[in-house]
């Protein structure tokens, strides 16, 4: 049998990078991964050699490039995503990226600014990915059965406040007005370029659970916005991700309302324009169900007259009236 012949490592010239803005040896990025791995009940036991292995181009399996860039964005206080430092393997990240409901909060911070970096820097990539129905139902169901998520505050980073909420809620106005105006072909790519420099560093920062509440709120409002600019720029695969992205924020938010809203009315167009109407139907109990009792009655009408219109587009008549009938009594 021929031998396979061995195939040469390129240096990891991204991690050595950060490794050199952060101001750790090997030693103390090796003691850094291995204390925050702790903390997700990881028995981690890296050391000076296994970073110069990584640096080599060696990847480490699991979970632990994601830990690496936590322990690196700790340092640096931002956001550090695996791409970043070199870990990302591309046909992972080429057919993953943004399509998860994260689990856990520190998860949902690294997926979406995974997605925010990626739109910048592989902007041919993500707008050529195609759109699966099922990624679309997916996440709903993830929502719908998830517990609320227990905290949000966090100490690492740069302190952020109420006044830095308020600059991103304004943000996105001003980009909402804009778009009115000019159109999402011109204003999208603004908007896309402020999450990744700005609102990333905010997410990653310190601050206290009042703060990270309102914080997610309204980053889930500027990632919903950079979704339907998506779809008007005629770009429904990512237009995806960056729905589902914002139905975990707002779920770290605790906004049910709004979360519903993005099932109902974002997701569900998006399932239109797609041609699949159980899914509009889907979408739209899955917003009322786990909205319940948390939004206004016009809210909760749109919801149930986003579920006519699926049995509607179905040919299913009794289904699409009874459904229009809680419509109209719910306003």
């Amino acid at each position: 049998m021929a031998a396979r012949p061995l195939v040469a490592r390129q240096p990891n010239e991204r991690l050595q990078a950060l490794i050199q803005e952060a101001g750790c040896s090997n030693a103390g990025l090796a003691r850094r991964v291995n204390m925050c791995g702790a903390e997700h009940g990881l028995d981690l036991r890296y050391d000076k050699t296994s970073v110069a292995r990584w640096l080599r181009g060696q990847q480490p399996r699991g979970r632990a490039p994601a830990i690496i860039a936590e322990a690196l964005g700790r340092k640096l206080g931002r956001t550090v995503t695996i791409d970043e430092i070199g870990m990302a393997n591309g046909k992972n990240l080429a057919s993953g990226v943004g399509l998860q409901f994260s689990p856990t909060v520190l998860g949902a911070i690294e997926q979406v600014c995974e997605l925010w970096r990626s739109d910048v820097g592989r902007r041919d990539f993500l707008s050529g990915s195609s759109v699966a129905a099922s990624a679309l139902v997916e996440p709903s169901r993830d929502w719908l059965i998830s517990a609320p998520d227990g905290q949000v505050a966090r100490s690492a980073g740069p302190r952020v406040g109420q006044s830095d909420v308020a600059a991103v809620r304004s943000m996105t106005q001003a980009l909402v007005d804009l778009d009115h105006q000019y159109g999402s072909g011109h204003v999208r790519p603004v908007v896309v370029h402020y999450l990744n420099s700005v609102v990333s560093g905010l997410l990653a920062g310190s601050y206290r659970e009042a703060v990270g509440r309102d914080l997610f709120a309204a980053v889930a409002r500027l990632t919903e916005l950079a979704g339907y600019m998506a779809v008007d720029t005629g770009q429904p695969g990512l237009a995806q991700r960056y729905y589902i992205q914002a139905l975990r924020l707002a779920q770290a938010a605790g906004d049910r309302g709004y979360g519903g809203y993005v099932l109902a009315a974002s997701m569900s167009h998006l399932a239109a324009q797609l041609g699949n109407p159980r899914e509009i139907a889907q979408l739209a109990r899955a917003a009322q169900e786990g909205a319940r009792g948390r939004v206004t009655p016009r809210a909760e009408s749109m919801f149930h007259a986003a579920e006519a219109r699926g049995h509607a587009l179905m040919g299913d008549v009794h289904a699409a009236q009874t459904a229009a009938g809680r419509a109209m009594s719910a306003m």
